[in-house]
């Protein structure tokens, strides 16, 4: 299966650079390309894609704005935000919006080829661990989303569990070993999770965890 991929930037060399690394692998293909907000919007509402690659910050609607208004309007494309992390703080407000994703703009070639194939897979691409730092430091300075996201009682007492330890930032195998039960197991849950919850994947789970308390910046667990 070919995965099809749409390129947000407003610098034509990082584009070119991008298109260079996935035209170098026989399971990628670009798609189309767009250099702001408002054409990535109309990208994905023309092109069927997979994943869409999208920069943060760009003259126009931003990249932010464009992942919300691209997510609420249907499953596809997922979106991989491109982020300078240290500088742009408007990275985890896009994992609020619906990205599934987030990367540095300096990651290796092979790094940024994994995050596409795993967000074409409907998981997150960064480490657990990675993510709650990043929640943590943003967390605090971003108003709560509104939403009609079911409440917490609607998760089994081993699901709750699961979902603390998700926002504590533990993988799977850490948690199967946690909790003495199957890394399969696990999976199974967290599905179930996401499920129950609205949650569209990993990282929306650590973000749900934080805002509903389960969780706290700076402290692992409530």
């Amino acid at each position: 299966m070919t995965i099809r991929v749409l390129l947000v930037d407003d610098q034509d060399l990082v584009r070119a650079g991008f298109a260079m690394v996935l035209g170098s692998q026989p399971d990628l293909t670009v798609a189309g390309e767009a250099a702001d907000g408002a054409a990535a919007i109309e990208l994905a509402r023309e092109v069927p894609a997979d994943v869409m690659v999208m920069d943060v910050r760009m003259p126009g609607l931003d990249g932010v704005a464009a992942t919300r208004e691209i997510c609420q309007a249907a499953e596809r494309p997922r979106v991989l935000i491109l982020t300078t992390f240290d500088l742009d703080e408007y990275a985890f407000a896009a994992l609020r919006a619906g990205a599934s994703g987030f990367l540095l703009k300096s990651a290796p070639p092979e790094e940024f080829l994994y995050a596409i194939r795993s967000i074409h897979e409907g998981d997150s691409v960064v480490a657990p661990s990675t993510t709650r730092r990043l929640i943590g430091r943003f967390l605090p300075h971003l108003p709560l989303t509104e939403g009609t996201r079911k409440d917490l009682a609607e998760l089994t007492a081993r699901e709750h569990e699961v979902l603390t330890e998700v926002g504590s930032g533990l993988s799977n195998v850490e948690i199967a070993a946690l909790l003495h039960i199957s890394e399969a197991t696990v999976k199974t849950h967290v599905g179930h999770i996401m499920a129950k919850l609205g949650l569209r994947d990993r990282i929306q789970a650590v973000v749900y965890a934080y805002e509903t308390g389960l969780v706290r910046p700076g402290t692992g667990k409530n």
